[in-house]
């Protein structure tokens, strides 16, 4: 059964560029602009990897993923960052969050789909 993947990016071009890489390559994804839609989208669908942006009006990356932390469902789901964000210090509050693992914009699409395939299989 294909693995399904939440992506949340307020970018519409970089959402779109991130599904197509991931279903060219056999993953199901849901999208949503921003996180607090991916929140919403999270809780009405179990996702195997949430992979999402940091800097985003609303509730921004760090703030999903310590919402969907608190979910029972969401404890030990892969949260990857895919931000422009590429300091030290947001890295450790990614982690702090409970962030698995960092991908820098603009993202390599090969590269993306190795580190997700690390992370689910």
């Amino acid at each position: 059964m294909a693995k399904t993947v939440l992506t949340v990016d307020d970018s519409t071009s970089i959402r779109q560029m991130v599904a197509f890489t991931l279903k060219a390559a056999g993953y199901l994804v849901v999208e949503a602009a921003d996180g607090n839609a991916g929140l919403r989208a999270a809780q009405t669908q179990q996702v195997d990897l949430v992979l999402t942006d940091q800097n985003m009006p609303g509730l921004d990356g760090l703030g999903l993923i310590k919402a969907l932390r608190e979910l029972p469902q969401y404890r030990t789901t892969p949260i990857l960052m895919l931000t422009t964000e590429a300091g030290d210090a947001m890295k450790s509050q990614g982690r702090a969050a409970g962030a698995t693992g960092w991908l820098v914009k603009p993202f390599d699409p090969p590269r993306l789909l190795e580190v997700v395939k690390k992370v689910i299989g």
